[in-house]
């Protein structure tokens, strides 16, 4: 079994960095972060993987060693990007696909929008987004344009260690030593002696279209693939979600199983590395 290695292709015209682990015998694993992660936190998670699975961990556009759009990120792009990632590694080979958070987003459409492609699919944590009444798109619209004229700043920090402190305020779970280690994954040093976070800030601003989540309903009952979900039971977005829809949104999967984690929140794969791989490794197998 190889070490992680990185590596670094051109995606749809921005140059993509992918983090690989695992040999290259094996058949193939596609794990896809969520907002503001990067590729290198899932590691240690992945590492009890990575004997039996050829593992691809893609920083997605605008996050971690990823090139920057330069423009406004619609959604619509992160499954097209995963979709020309796959081509380029896979060709017509089937995969499994994992995602966390917005990588469960984006791995649900794609596995629902390219069912021969995908064999199992694993979502941590996601799908937890309500829809947006529609009457809220004007002032949308309207903030979008005005934070174009104003687009936020990059976040910097005066140290790593400053930058784990925010990370541990964000993420209780997360302190000392982890959210230090988080810290150094989430962000690289700069010219000034501090750190500057690997996301580009534009990805803090809202977009122009309310969320419509019967979008992604009729996408997800075409996926085919036996669907396994793991939710952290401290998640804010588990307690946030009502019973009844959360129930609606799991029927969408025609095959799935899902799991609940009871000592972990939102982040999973740094909460709970070593349960969550247990069941991702019984599931996958």
């Amino acid at each position: 079994m190889s070490a992680p290695r990185s590596e670094f292709l051109r995606i749809r015209g921005l140059r993509f960095h992918v983090r690989r682990l695992g040999a290259a015998d094996r058949p193939w694993l596609f794990v896809l972060h969520g907002w503001s992660d990067t590729a290198r936190t899932f590691e240690p998670m992945l590492a009890p993987l990575a004997e039996h699975w050829q593992i691809v961990v893609p920083d997605l556009r605008g996050f971690g060693h990823s090139q920057w759009s330069g423009d406004t990120y619609w959604f619509p792009d992160y499954v097209a990007d995963v979709d020309a990632l796959v081509a380029h590694y896979c060709g017509s080979e089937p995969l499994c696909l994992l995602g966390h958070s917005m990588g469960a987003q984006i791995a649900s459409l794609y596995a629902g929008l390219r069912p021969e492609r995908v064999k199992r699919l694993a979502l941590l944590d996601g799908l937890f987004m309500q829809d947006m009444p529609m009457d809220s798109a004007a002032k949308r619209y309207r903030g979008w344009l005005d934070s174009l004229a104003r687009p936020p700043e990059v976040k910097r920090y005066a140290s790593a260690e400053a930058f784990a402190a925010i990370i541990g305020r964000l993420y209780p779970r997360l302190s000392g030593p982890r959210a230090e280690w988080v810290s150094r994954r989430w962000s690289r040093p700069d010219a000034g002696g501090g750190v500057t976070v690997l996301a580009d800030p534009i990805h803090r601003m809202n977009t122009p279209l309310p969320y419509q989540l019967e979008h992604s309903r009729a996408i997800w009952r075409e996926v085919r693939a036996p669907t396994l979900l793991i939710d952290g039971a401290q998640s804010p977005f588990v307690l946030a979600t009502p019973t009844d829809l959360r129930q609606s949104i799991l029927d969408c999967f025609a095959d799935h199983r899902h799991e609940v984690i009871a000592d972990a929140g939102h982040m999973l794969h740094l909460d709970a590395p070593e349960a969550t791989a247990t069941l991702l490794r019984e599931f996958l197998a």
